[in-house]
C-alpha cells in the first residue's frame, strides 16, 4: 500500500481510537506527521500534456494539504477542545481520500492512453 494510504489509514485508526488515553493527542499528532511526509512528494507525474494542467491542480492540491496538516499537527497538542480536533482531522481525511482518488484517476487515464484508451 503507499505510504500516504498507509499514513491515513493509521490516523484513521488513532482517531477512532479513546480520546481520553493520555497519549491520544500525541498519537494523532504524530500520525499527522507521517501524513505530512507522504505528502512531501507528488504521487504522479506526469509527461503527458494533455495530462499536465490535471497534475499541476493535483500538485497545489498536495501543498495546501501540506498546509493543513501542518496547522493541524502545530495545534493538537495546544487545543483544549478534542470534539474540535476529531471534527477537523475528519474533514481533513476526506480530502485526502479524495486527492488520493484523483492520483489514481491520473495513473489509470496515463495508462489508459498508453494502451490506446477504450476506444
Amino acid at each position: 500500500m503507499p505510504p500516504l494510504e498507509t499514513a491515513t489509514r493509521e490516523l484513521r485508526q488513532i482517531l477512532a481510537s479513546d480520546y481520553r488515553a493520555p497519549e491520544w493527542r500525541w498519537n494523532v499528532r504524530r500520525r499527522l506527521s507521517e501524513v505530512k511526509e507522504a505528502l512531501s512528494s507528488p504521487l504522479f507525474g506526469t509527461q503527458d500534456a494533455w495530462l499536465a494542467a490535471r497534475a499541476r491542480l493535483s500538485n497545489r492540491d498536495r501543498i495546501q494539504l501540506q498546509g493543513r496538516v501542518t496547522a493541524l499537527g502545530t495545534g493538537v497538542l495546544d487545543r483544549l477542545d478534542t470534539d474540535t480536533i476529531v471534527h477537523e482531522v475528519k474533514r481533513l481525511l476526506g480530502d485526502l481520500e479524495r486527492y488520493v482518488q484523483r492520483q489514481h484517476d491520473l495513473v489509470y487515464d496515463s495508462v489508459s492512453l498508453e494502451l490506446g484508451g477504450s476506444e
